[in-house]
């Protein structure tokens, strides 16, 4: 929680006195107080309000037992995990042993000078802000982990993750799941005219307006250096051909800028249906229509299962805008 934020306190106790008691401490912390009279009613106040900072429970909070409670508050918010501490009228080996297995975070006595219970409080909080923060850090650098530096999508090793997830969900959904992977025609020769740095934007490039065609559910990584896998779950295989038409078009039709010139790229792409069998099988098969469509000449599209075209024969053609001479199919 930033500490700029306003702290908010469920206070879970039926004791009138008990709240005339740490009104000065809440007054110093400069908190909002929530006051639940009932066990049953704390689940039911932190479900409405889950802006709650922290905890503040009475062990002779009446309608269920405090391990009973602490077990369901507990099972209600794993993570984020939130703050409870124990107002307790005396330090019994029960209170010690739940603050060992971590049920509670602190065990403060009623009899408490208010100086002292704003001394814990602010640790409490601050202990909390401290592990959401490592929470955040720590997620940051999983997806990190996952992440292609370079364009953003999965990479190799967080795609074929990916692709188990999805084949697993397609088997009990009994759906497809289709892939497609293609290939940016001649990269080679952009990286040797341009280099490094100008053809790692236009993989970005690439990236980015192929991203934009898919939906929300499907999956995108580079398993390659100019090679893109796509997942599409609940597509067929005809369908899979039209988003494949759809991207070889909207994707490479238009002029990549980069370096202050207008590129021209082409792609080629191979497309299996999954069938509920293994990814790895699928993969397989993906990368063999792909090596047919390479052979068919650039922008060519090969389904795995139907028979490659036939090998057409070289053409010379001139690029536009650098005026080179390069052979392509």
């Amino acid at each position: 929680m930033p500490a700029h934020v306003q702290p908010v306190f469920l206070l879970a106790s039926a004791d009138a006195s008990l709240l005339a008691l740490m009104e000065p401490v809440f007054l110093g912390a400069g908190a909002r107080v929530q006051v639940v009279l009932s066990a049953q009613a704390v689940p039911a106040a932190l479900a409405g309000a889950r802006a709650s900072s922290l905890i503040l429970l009475d062990p002779e909070l009446p309608g269920m037992s405090t391990g009973q409670l602490l077990a369901a508050v507990r099972s209600q918010f794993e993570s984020p995990r939130l703050p409870i501490i124990l107002i307790a009228r005396g330090v019994t080996q029960e209170w010690i042993d739940r603050l060992a297995d971590g049920a509670i975070d602190d065990l403060i006595p009623r009899s408490a000078e208010p100086n002292y219970w704003q001394l814990r409080l602010d640790l409490v909080l601050r202990h909390q802000r401290m592990a959401h923060e490592l929470e955040t850090l720590r997620d940051a650098a999983l997806r990190n982990a996952q992440l292609d530096r370079l364009t953003g999508v999965y990479n190799r090793e967080a795609m074929l993750a990916a692709l188990f997830r999805e084949t697993d969900r397609a088997q009990r959904a009994q759906c497809e799941l289709c892939l497609v992977l293609f290939d940016i025609d001649d990269f080679g020769h952009w990286n040797s005219r341009l280099g490094a740095d100008a053809c790692d934007d236009l993989l970005c490039q690439v990236a980015g307006r192929t991203a934009a065609l898919l939906r929300s559910y499907d999956v995108l990584g580079r398993p390659g250096l100019d090679e893109f896998l796509i997942a599409l779950p609940s597509c067929s295989a005809a369908n899979a051909l039209t988003l494949t038409e759809r991207l070889r078009i909207a994707v490479f039709s238009a002029p990549f800028l980069v370096a202050g010139e207008s590129i021209r790229l082409s792609a080629c792409f191979g497309i299996a249906a999954g069938h509920g069998r293994s990814p790895v099988v699928v993969l397989r098969e993906a990368e063999k229509a792909l090596q047919w469509a390479k052979a068919s000449g650039p922008e060519s599209i090969q389904c795995f299962g139907s028979p490659p075209l036939p090998l057409p024969s070289p053409v010379t053609f001139f690029s536009a805008s650098s005026g080179d001479e390069l052979l392509a199919w």
